[in-house]
């Protein structure tokens, strides 16, 4: 029997990082992209938003690829949100995403950092906090 192990912090933001998760969506985002990622057999640990951005620490199965992952959360939750008409407008991500693999000791920590997003953002913007992670 296959054991894997896999941890990936995976963040995408909205197209051209635009406010669109508001506080009401993101209860009911959040809540979605769990169930759906349950059904399609992707181990999502810890999961959390802002206005602009969202941040998933998952564990990869032995048959799943990063692109695979960010691609069943993003299509997936963005359809969900225009069928059901969530929000004025369409909904849109962007393309890209930024995945980086974790170690088991670093996990506890990246769990902390991800419940915590809306104290992070009041020091440091998603911009400059991307810059960094690019450096």
């Amino acid at each position: 029997m296959s054991y894997v192990r896999i941890w990936v912090h995976l963040v995408f933001s909205t197209k051209n990082r635009e406010r669109m998760i508001t506080d009401d969506l993101k209860l009911k985002l959040l809540e979605h992209i769990k169930i759906n990622a349950k059904e399609k057999e992707l181990w999502i640990d810890s999961i959390n938003c802002m206005a602009d951005h969202m941040h998933v620490l998952i564990s990869l199965g032995r048959e799943q690829s990063v692109g695979k992952a960010a691609m069943l959360i993003k299509g997936e939750s963005s359809f969900w949100i225009n069928n059901n008409k969530l929000i004025a407008g369409k909904f849109v991500w962007q393309d890209d995403y930024y995945a980086v693999s974790v170690g088991e000791k670093g996990v506890n920590r990246l769990r902390n950092y991800i419940a915590n997003q809306e104290k992070h953002h009041r020091k440091k913007s998603f911009q400059e906090e991307y810059d960094e992670i690019i450096k």
